[in-house]
């Protein structure tokens, strides 16, 4: 029935027998400690139900209070040692291989037809992004994804910085999505963005008779190792094409599309425009 979509359930791939695990690990180390889940809270800066979320592993627990639990547990680095893979449950499992190579990457090439790209949201409009997923995210998920989200970011200002490219779809610039106020926000943060050294944003107008993107969105990706991977994802079904000729051919299409889109320029123009018509 239309509108009672359930909220998503843990992905099927173990993140929630892992953050189970680590909650157990937790608590042994609280109980080896003597303190209550309201003592651990209080010496965290957490309260009492949110230790009690992540113990029974129903919550995704922070760097912030890993570090500092495992140092007023004295768990000798046993609960650190697992942060980083706690981390990655953030992502849905379908994206965290990719979301690792992004994280190392010194080049970054993306083109995005029906949203902007993620690495360039802002927190509002990856919200609505979230908020509008069918089957529906429960807010606790949506909270996690946002949060997520925003910390891929960190790559931009990374040093050295990546080499980084994006070519938009101009539908995409249009389609208000979270309502005017958001997309307002969003093109501002675009014009900001596209002024970073690092960064290029190219605008694709709807009105260009050839266009070599028919095919959907990909990404690009150029690791420290000088490992070249295409990552192509539709409707929650991804994969990462390490093959050196598919990766080529995609490299290839990608230069055709930067050369029929706008400018840089061109393009920061273009969104400067949009956001005065608006």
């Amino acid at each position: 029935m239309a509108g009672t979509g359930r909220p998503e359930q843990p992905d099927g791939d173990g993140s929630g027998a892992f953050l189970r695990c680590f909650g157990r690990q937790l608590k042994l180390f609280r109980e080896q400690a003597g303190l209550t889940q309201a003592e651990l809270g209080a010496r965290l800066g957490y309260g009492e139900d949110q230790v009690s979320a992540v113990e029974q592993g129903r919550r995704i627990p922070k760097p912030f209070l890993i570090d500092t639990a495992d140092e007023v547990l004295a768990a000798g680095g046993v609960l650190a040692a697992m942060k980083e893979e706690v981390a990655r449950t953030r992502y849905p499992a379908f994206f965290r291989d990719a979301a690792r190579l992004e994280a190392e990457a010194v080049e970054l090439h993306v083109y995005d037809t029906h949203i902007v790209n993620g690495l360039l949201q802002t927190d509002e409009y990856a919200r609505a992004v979230f908020s509008m997923r069918r089957p529906l995210l429960d807010e606790e998920t949506i909270e996690q994804r946002v949060t997520a989200r925003l910390a891929r970011q960190e790559v931009m200002d990374r040093r050295p910085a990546p080499l980084m490219s994006f070519v938009i779809e101009e539908v995409a610039l249009r389609r208000p999505v979270g309502g005017a106020a958001v997309l307002r926000e969003q093109l501002a943060q675009l014009v900001e963005i596209g002024l970073k050294r690092n960064v290029e944003i190219q605008v694709m107008p709807t009105s260009r008779e050839e266009h070599a993107g028919l095919a959907g969105p990909f990404t690009l990706i150029e690791t420290t190792a000088q490992r070249s991977v295409a990552y192509v994802e539709v409707q929650n079904v991804s994969r990462l094409q390490t093959e050196r000729e598919k990766v080529r051919e995609l490299e290839a299409q990608y230069g055709i599309i930067r050369a029929q889109a706008l400018t840089p320029r061109e393009s920061l123009a273009f969104v400067e425009k949009l956001l005065g018509d608006g």
